[in-house]
């Protein structure tokens, strides 16, 4: 598995350079000496992005995708979604309908997710209102982030004030399932040395599903004070209000979704809901010491009120009837989270340096209820109905009356405290114009206690962890470069919420995640790149022999593969982003793993008609994929949904746009949560939106 994955790693990337058109070069030589600003191709320091230090893409050792806030507008993205269908490497997971959860090179995860490089790790669905970029990394990625980040993670990053400018627009939208959304960008110079920014949205949510809607509210002010030539202060609060409707989808029968039950929801108007309340304040303190030297220091408070209550399909057999099972499930969680680094430029001999050195220390408290449904005819949580358009949950499927009580049975309820202190240092070392190595590591201290309020017992762990990190570039020409990586991360047994840690988990060291990953970069041009990567990940679990009470350690889930991505201007006129990605795995039964479509691909291609009118065409396939581990005959079937989009300028200031998603109206399910939860994707939708500048 693994050569042949390299071979095909090596073929593309071979005839990929042999096959650029002669073309681009010509427009590019021809090009005007202006300076050229492209978004999205260097991370830098002060803008808190994902990396911490200030280098060009084509040096970073690991494969990563930026998308722009011009292109979540173009591409008409209204969630994080949205965004990794057009991204290789990452798919979609259900995430029982209330959350977002996406899934790294195999590894599935609903708390990889960053804001402005600080943890954000509630389950939530996340706007994107106020991003000005997002960034996705796939591979472990300890260093920069602790522990998960096991398969890759997701960085928003947030809109800040600016300086000695002042600037608006505001966008409004409808589609015709009936959904409508509106958002505000206003940036004001409240000073001579201050501006201040805000973000605003409110969006009406619908969709094709009986029943769906919701609400949802963002408002985000942030205030930029220069407090001398060389010091910066933003300071940030973010507020969201959601409520939406939980849809888990529909039944398998005979290993495959069932087509006949798409207009059918096994869930309840009154009963399926989720709501969240979030609070998050920021204060980021950016200080040059020198031209060489650099420091940023973050604090970040944010409280956050989860709660989700569901009915789903449990069981089908065939037939007329189904079993639905259910939960409710509130969640109160805080975190304090404070972190610095320190970025350096020296020299020594003739290596050039980049250290980063930095401390980060995290407080979280979390309380978690866990109670199941309690149907009054079966006295348990499962209960047999008849499938219908709508469900009545008020009658079983024997015609008797029957209701369901969420406060009778407690599952569970726990009290979680987190306290993380972690130390990291990494060197960027450029050994000479051809050769650059990067090397670094980073220790975290995890200390978790659960509390088991329903049972009253208590149970803890301290884990001290080393994440290493290599990598080396070798670099023929400037904009060319072929590496090499190596990454490690781990994962406590506590998982990534808190909310459980039974006494043998408590014993059990954290699953260790490794990565190896050789690819090559080429800056074709200033606006227009090429990745492929190879890599291969393996996870390492601890475990416990049931008769000799023993630890040892097992090879738990391996995966491989190839990915590659062409992104930016091809000509002055058309803009191309074109994504694939080949992937095999192994559970650590020797099986194959869920949600590891054997094949994705994504292409985006945008045509500026004239200096007024451009189209737009979007073309995703995700291949075959197991809808739960070591069960190749469970299966969400392969299919390809089309999107388009066309813009035209009314004035300089003003312009309006249409996207259509599943242009084909193909009937297909992206994702399931388990075998009976197979989410139906949205069919054929038109939304029209107008944005004004000021």
């Amino acid at each position: 598995m693994i050569k042949a994955k390299l071979s095909k790693f090596l073929l593309i990337a071979l005839m990929f350079n042999l096959s650029v058109p002669i073309t681009i070069f010509a427009q590019e030589n021809s090009s005007d000496p202006e300076e050229i600003i492209v978004k999205g191709k260097v991370l830098y320091s002060d803008q808190v992005t994902a990396l911490k230090t200030p280098v060009p893409i084509i040096d970073v050792p690991q494969t990563l995708s930026i998308v722009t806030d011009e292109d979540i507008r173009k591409q008409g993205f209204r969630d994080l979604g949205d965004i990794v269908r057009y991204t290789p490497g990452v798919n979609t997971s259900q995430g029982e309908g209330h959350r977002d959860s996406v899934v790294f090179r195999g590894v599935r995860s609903t708390a990889d997710f960053y804001l402005d490089g600080v943890r954000d790790d509630v389950q939530y669905y996340r706007s994107l209102y106020n991003l000005e970029q997002v960034e996705i990394l796939r591979g472990p990625n300890a260093l920069l982030f602790g522990r998960g980040g096991t398969g890759g993670i997701i960085n928003r990053v947030t809109k800040k004030a600016v300086l000695n400018d002042a600037f608006g627009s505001f966008d409004m939208g409808a589609d015709t399932f009936g959904a409508f959304d509106f958002a505000v960008d206003y940036n004001v110079q409240t000073g001579e040395n201050s501006a201040l920014r805000i973000n605003f949205h409110s969006d009406t949510l619908e969709n094709h599903r009986d029943y769906f809607d919701g609400d949802r509210y963002g408002f985000n002010p942030t205030l930029r004070v220069q407090i001398s030539p060389q010091t910066t202060l933003d300071l940030s609060y973010e507020h969201a209000d959601h409520e939406r409707f939980i849809d888990r989808g529909v039944p398998t029968l005979n290993g495959e979704p069932v087509e006949a039950f798409e207009e059918i929801v096994f869930g309840d108007t009154d009963t399926n809901l989720t709501t969240l309340r979030a609070d998050i304040y920021r204060a980021n303190v950016s200080h040059e010491f020198s031209d060489t030297q650099k420091g940023n220091f973050v604090v970040q408070y944010s409280d956050f009120a989860k709660m989700y209550k569901n009915y789903y399909a449990s069981g089908y057999s065939g037939g007329d009837t189904f079993t639905a099972d259910g939960y409710k499930d509130p969640t109160e969680r805080t975190n304090l989270i404070i972190s610095g680094n320190i970025v350096n430029e020296f020299e020594t001999g003739s290596a050039k340096h980049t250290l980063l050195v930095g401390a980060e220390i995290i407080d979280t408290e979390n309380e978690n209820y866990r109670y199941n449904t309690f149907f009054i005819t079966t006295e348990d949580d499962n209960e047999v109905f008849n499938i219908s358009r709508p469900i009545n949950f008020g009658v079983n499927a024997a015609g008797v009356r029957t209701y369901n009580d969420f406060t009778a049975d407690l599952k569970s309820s726990t009290e979680s405290d987190i306290e993380v202190t972690s130390f990291y240092i990494q060197d960027q070392i450029d050994v000479n114009d051809n050769f650059k190595i990067m090397l670094g590591g980073r220790f975290d201290s995890f200390d978790i206690t659960v509390r088991d309020v329903k049972n009253g017992t208590s149970e803890s762990r301290e884990d001290e962890e080393v994440s290493p990190r290599a990598g080396l570039i070798f670099k023929p020409q400037e904009n060319l470069s072929l590496y090499v990586s190596y990454s490690e991360s781990f994962l406590p047994r506590s998982g990534e919420q808190f909310k459980s840690l039974s006494s043998s988990s408590a014993r059990l060291d954290p699953d260790v995640f490794e990565s190896t990953e050789i690819g090559v970069k080429w800056d074709i041009r200033d606006n227009l790149s090429f990745t492929v990567s190879y890599f291969d990940s393996e996870q390492t679990q601890a475990v416990r022999d049931s008769d000799t009470g023993e630890n040892s350690e097992i090879v738990g889930l391996q995966v491989d593969g190839i990915e590659l991505e062409l992104k930016g201007q091809v000509t002055d006129r058309l803009y191309l982003a074109l994504g694939y990605s080949d992937l095999d795995g192994e559970t650590a039964k020797g099986g194959e793993p869920r949600e590891i479509p054997e094949q994705t691909a994504s292409l985006w291609a945008t045509y500026e008609v004239n200096d007024q009118f451009g189209i737009g065409l979007g073309v995703t396939h995700q291949g075959e994929s197991n809808i739960k581990n070591d069960k190749p005959g469970l299966i969400l079937p392969d299919y390809t949904r089309v999107d388009f989009a066309a813009y035209y300028d009314l004035a300089d200031d003003l312009s309006v746009q249409l996207n259509v998603e599943n242009l084909t109206d193909e009937l297909y399910f992206p994702h399931s949560h388990s075998t009976h939860q197979a989410s139906v994707g949205e069919p054929l939708n038109a939304r029209v939106s107008l944005r004004k500048r000021f």
